[in-house]
């Protein structure tokens, strides 16, 4: 029986912080798994005429590296900003604006449209 998908986010700081985790292992696995792909189509040219083949691969595998780094500076931004407000408050709990709710958003967008993505909308 598979596991039945949120529709509805409980956003805590652990949770916001597991969520972030998450997001950048799979950039991690994606980048990884590009690099290796684009290393063998690499190996697999042995003079000028491949290049038209495997070039259409290389750049798509450009791509993906290219969109897991950046999905990382985001998530870099998202914790230093996260970060920062949590020293100015330090008190108190942490609350989540709007900026960094739009930024979360954007993420679980952007790795679901990656994946093939979901019909589920999640409320943050």
């Amino acid at each position: 029986m598979p596991r039945p998908k949120r529709k509805e986010i409980k956003l805590t700081h652990e949770s916001a912080v597991a969520l972030m985790q998450e997001i950048y292992n799979e950039c991690v696995e994606q980048r990884t798994t590009a690099i290796r792909i684009q290393n063998k189509m690499i190996g697999f040219m042995k003079e000028a005429a491949d290049m038209a083949l495997i070039g259409p691969v290389l750049k798509e595998q450009q791509k993906i590296i290219d969109s897991s780094i950046d999905k990382k500076l985001q998530l870099s931004k998202l914790i230093s900003t996260i970060t920062s407000k949590n020293i100015e408050q330090s008190g108190g709990g942490l609350t989540i604006d709007s900026d960094i709710k739009e930024s979360i958003q954007e993420l679980v967008a952007q790795s679901k449209k990656d994946e093939g993505g979901d019909d589920l909308t999640y409320n943050i």
